[in-house]
């Protein structure tokens, strides 16, 4: 074990935690050769005492450490230096994110957890530390760049509005801020190809279920939804159109779904542009008495295990939500390495997953007589 004189007593910097002194004193010993690689650490007390800081602090450091990476931990025996520190010590990163979500998402649902999943495996590679902040929250200043998943254009406003000068990207959503760049899903392209998909199949009556236009993904796809049918000279009928303000419907959103699918004039078709969406029509189709896709065809969005064991399976959109994530990750720790501000906007495709939700377009009987959909 190293002798702890070779150790002197850190002292605190302004605007930084000083577990982060602490962290970055020991790091600097081990590269200096005062601890070698499979080498025991003093114990946090030995550590703390000479440091001249409480073994809180210490403690917190060497987590640090060892998440990364620099130390590993031994069952019953202690910490040590990691065996393989030199070898790994170039793909060793001190970069911290700032995570944010907006307030209304949810993270067990499927499109974020994807994402998070992403960003997840991103930062393990880069050994990049993730922090999940509140909005607009990095009291310590210990983060490096700001990671914004599928923000609100408020949230964008307000933070464009504090003038800070660290790396900041966009992820899920589409920043309509020129300082703040983006990547995300083309979700006007998901749209249009599911009103083509639906078309091709002679559906003349399309509806859509989708969420607040405040959001991006939901605004997006409204936008390619109302182009794409009016390039086949449809024109969506408003009593057609339910929007959410919320993921999904909430209990007088779904007495207007049930009652566009009872009427006369009800679609034959509908997009639902989320998960929970599509599984909202699934339910409200069940409760009139109409058949899928034999009188109602169903495209949705998202792909999760589940969509393929539905009745009848879902026609959905897989969207690259992990690869959204990790490259998310990656490219913000590019900018933070670079110190380089300027970055393109990515758009990322979805994939058409057709499955038995979609079918020809029925002949619907009004009054005894046979028409076509529409």
């Amino acid at each position: 074990m190293a002798s702890l004189k070779e150790l002197k007593a850190v002292k605190s910097q302004p605007g930084r935690p000083l577990y982060m002194v602490v962290r970055d004193a020991v790091r600097q010993a081990i590269d200096a050769g005062v601890f070698q690689p499979g080498e025991q650490m003093p114990s946090t007390k030995e550590l703390s005492e000479q440091l001249e800081v409480s073994l809180v602090t210490t403690h917190r450091a060497l987590q640090e450490l060892v998440a990364s990476g620099v130390l590993q931990r031994s069952q019953g025996r202690g910490t040590f230096v990691h065996e393989r520190y030199r070898d790994r010590k170039r793909t060793l990163s001190d970069a911290r994110l700032g995570l944010v979500f907006h307030q209304d998402c949810s993270l067990a649902d499927y499109y974020h957890s994807q994402i998070l999943e992403g960003v997840r495996q991103a930062a393990q590679q880069l050994a990049v530390d993730l922090i999940l902040l509140r909005f607009g929250e990095d009291v310590r200043n210990e983060c490096n760049g700001f990671l914004f998943v599928n923000p609100l254009p408020e949230e964008i406003d307000a933070f464009v509005s504090q003038a800070r000068r660290k790396p900041t990207l966009v992820v899920g959503a589409r920043s309509h801020s020129k300082l703040i760049h983006w990547i995300d899903v083309d979700n006007v392209d998901l749209a249009r190809q599911a009103v083509n998909h639906l078309t091709e199949l002679g559906h003349t009556s399309i509806g859509y279920v989708g969420g607040d236009e405040r959001i991006s993904n939901s605004r997006d796809r409204w936008q390619g939804f109302v182009t794409t049918c009016q390039e086949h000279h449809l024109a969506p009928r408003e009593q057609h159109v339910i929007r959410s303000q919320s993921w999904r419907l909430d209990e007088r959103e779904r007495m207007a779904l049930i009652r566009t699918l009872s009427s006369p004039s009800r679609p034959t078709a509908m997009f639902a542009a989320g998960y929970y969406f599509a599984l909202d029509v699934y339910s409200a189709s069940a409760t009139v008495g109409l058949r899928v896709p034999e009188d109602l065809s169903v495209v949705g969005v998202d792909d999760p295990p589940s969509a393929a064991h539905l009745s009848p399976p879902m026609t959905t959109f897989r969207q690259p939500l992990v690869q959204l994530g990790h490259a998310a990750v990656t490219t913000l720790f590019e900018q933070i390495q670079s110190d380089q501000m300027d970055q393109t906007n990515r758009l990322l495709s979805a994939e058409l997953v057709i499955r038995r939700s979609t079918g020809p377009a029925p002949i619907i009987t009004t009054g005894g007589v046979a028409r076509q959909s529409g």
